[in-house]
């Protein structure tokens, strides 16, 4: 009586195609934005040109072009992301303090996606004494 052996392959997690991820600088840019704006006490993000032409564009309609990277220019290279961001601070709320939780919560948010930040540039352009600059 012959008796067949049948042999399974099993598949492990460890079996995964290689390859390669590349997260885009524009990517990065929308990610620190979101995690900026989320920051008690940044009222926004952009210097003065540029909430000058966002209220422009506010006024004919246009308010969703450009907002998702207002204020940001990153740079991502070999796995690491040097970010550099504009914002509006309240004047409610110590400077020191709001540029510290940006980073945190900027790194926070883009270590999230797999990457390293290396460098997070922080330039206050304005403070709002009472609510949003414009």
């Amino acid at each position: 009586m012959d008796h067949e052996m049948t042999q399974e392959l099993a598949m492990t997690p460890d079996a995964v195609a290689g390859g390669r991820t590349h997260i885009s600088d524009e990517v990065v840019e929308k990610i620190a934005v979101a995690a900026a704006k989320a920051v008690p006490g940044v009222v926004e993000l952009g210097g003065d040109i540029a909430r000058f032409f966002n209220a422009v564009l506010d006024r004919v309609g246009l308010d969703q072009v450009g907002d998702a990277r207002r204020g940001c220019s990153a740079h991502v290279t070999n796995g690491g992301a040097v970010i550099n961001l504009v914002i509006v601070t309240d004047a409610g709320h110590p400077v020191p303090e709001v540029t510290t939780a940006v980073r945190v919560e900027v790194t926070r948010a883009v270590e999230a996606y797999g990457l390293r930040v290396d460098e997070i540039n922080i330039r206050v352009d304005d403070v709002a004494i009472d609510g949003p600059v414009g």
